[in-house]
């Protein structure tokens, strides 16, 4: 066993009783600073599998005994002081792949895993893409390159024809309804014009935007932390879940745990939740089968 990688409890694969799967994402900004408001949440929220960025850690001191007694498993691409990912899950992790395949980036921002499911497997990833600013340094085109390489694996993933679910900090403002106050981030990396096309050719891929696709309304999952941002609501929405086809047809809803924002210590990010019901699905084959008898 790789030493980020810690299974916790007595998980069998198994989904709730309702057939559900509550999918979160988070970027944390820092595991040391944040476990107890994590710990918190994970107690009061119950995901069963969440994808964590900005950990800021190595793979070796990451407190997994912590999530372990909480009942899961941990899978961990960890790096000192800056980016790292991890995925928690209370169902088993397996397959774990540490950095994008398409590229040999020594930044510790992508990692994925599979999890089986009474109802078949998902194949989930954690994803933090660079900042990228300030535009006119090299960490622009760095954004750009990693973009690509992870536009190249989602299409090479794409083939499998798989239930994928790639929830991440994007770092990518999309559209002007998603910032409170667009006009000041249109010098930044965030809401660059290459950076939305970056987004939007991913997205066309086939990728669903979860969120997006189950609300009408828009929502923020990130406040500054200067200039009193929180208080004005002054935010964006720059964290996604994305799904490939076979896990859009399991999205039964979304939502942005808001609140967290408001806690002690919190991070400048907040959770975004996916509820995916694969029973729907194998129900309905059911139901196909039993109309065509």
């Amino acid at each position: 066993m790789n030493s980020g990688d810690m299974q916790g409890g007595d998980m069998r694969g198994e989904t709730k009783n309702d057939g559900t799967l509550k999918l979160a994402t988070w970027n944390v900004n820092g595991i040391r600073a944040r476990l107890d408001t994590v710990l918190a949440w994970l107690k009061d929220s119950a995901p069963d599998i969440v994808c964590l960025q900005e950990v800021k850690i190595e793979e070796e001191k990451f407190p997994a005994l912590a999530f372990a007694e909480l009942g899961y498993n941990v899978a961990v691409h960890g790096q000192k002081s800056f980016n790292g990912v991890a995925i928690l899950s209370k169902l088993p992790l397996e397959d774990v792949q540490r950095g994008l395949p398409t590229w040999n980036d020594d930044q510790a921002r992508y990692i994925e895993a599979v999890v089986s499911t009474d109802h078949g497997a998902l194949r989930v990833a954690s994803v933090y893409a660079p900042n990228g600013n300030p535009v006119d340094s090299e960490k622009f085109p760095y954004k750009l390159r990693w973009m690509q390489a992870l536009h190249e694996h989602v299409r090479n993933m794409l083939a499998l024809e798989e239930a994928f679910a790639l929830g991440g900090d994007y770092n990518v403002i999309l559209t002007e309804q998603d910032a409170k106050n667009p006009d000041k981030w249109r010098g930044d990396a965030l809401f660059h014009p290459d950076t939305r096309a970056a987004m939007r050719r991913l997205l066309h891929l086939g990728l669903s935007d979860a969120h997006h696709d189950c609300n009408a309304e828009h929502a923020f999952t990130f406040w500054d932390y200067q200039g009193g941002a929180w208080q004005k609501d002054d935010g964006i929405r720059i964290d996604y879940i994305l799904l490939t086809p076979q896990a859009a047809d399991w999205l039964a809803s979304t939502r942005v745990d808001k609140r967290v924002r408001g806690w002690e210590k919190p991070s400048d990010h907040v959770p975004v939740i996916a509820e995916l019901a694969p029973r729907l699905v194998s129900e309905l084959v059911s139901d196909l089968d039993s109309t065509s008898a």
